[in-house]
């Protein structure tokens, strides 16, 4: 297997792993329901998956890994901040927190795509509660924490060196 497609491999498996996390324990095991803005983090998840499993099966050259990871990094920094604009939300103190909106499948369908955003940005009292944590940090916190390190793994492959051919 060549380099290239190694890691572009393990970045799909980590893009796996994290949402096999997100839905099979946050979801059916502890039965915790999704909010607007973890559905968007849970998308951008799927869209980095997806772009790790086409450069995988590309098995691009140097420079079209370069251009592959460039996206990976774009992407997963837009992740981050939907996880990071969660977290704020989530410490706003109480007399600030929105109140309840609707579900994102009615805002889909009832809103146009930008006005839809707007309202999932905008936040509601469901995505500022905190339903679970480990070590301090809330699953916003954690799914920041993993955007990060995709972030920090996409530019480590920018800065690969290309192979010397002989």
């Amino acid at each position: 297997m060549s380099a290239v497609r190694m890691r572009m491999g393990v970045g799909f498996g980590y893009c796996v792993v994290a949402m096999l996390t997100a839905i099979v324990y946050f979801q059916m095991y502890l039965e915790l329901e999704a909010c607007p803005l973890c559905i968007m983090q849970r998308v951008v998840y799927i869209g980095l998956a997806l772009l790790f499993l086409i450069a995988f099966l590309h098995n691009p050259g140097w420079l079209g890994e370069k251009i592959y990871a460039g996206l990976v990094v774009i992407s997963a920094l837009t992740g981050a901040g939907v996880s990071a604009w969660h977290v704020r939300l989530q410490h706003l103190p109480e007399d600030q927190v929105p109140l309840c909106g609707p579900g994102l499948e009615y805002m889909m369908e009832v809103f146009s795509f930008t006005e839809m955003l707007q309202q999932v940005f905008q936040g509601s009292g469901e995505c500022a509660d905190v339903l679970w944590q480990f070590l301090g940090l809330s699953i916003p916190g954690w799914t920041l924490v993993s955007f990060l390190v995709v972030v920090v793994y996409g530019v480590g492959i920018l800065f690969t060196k290309k192979p010397v051919s002989g």
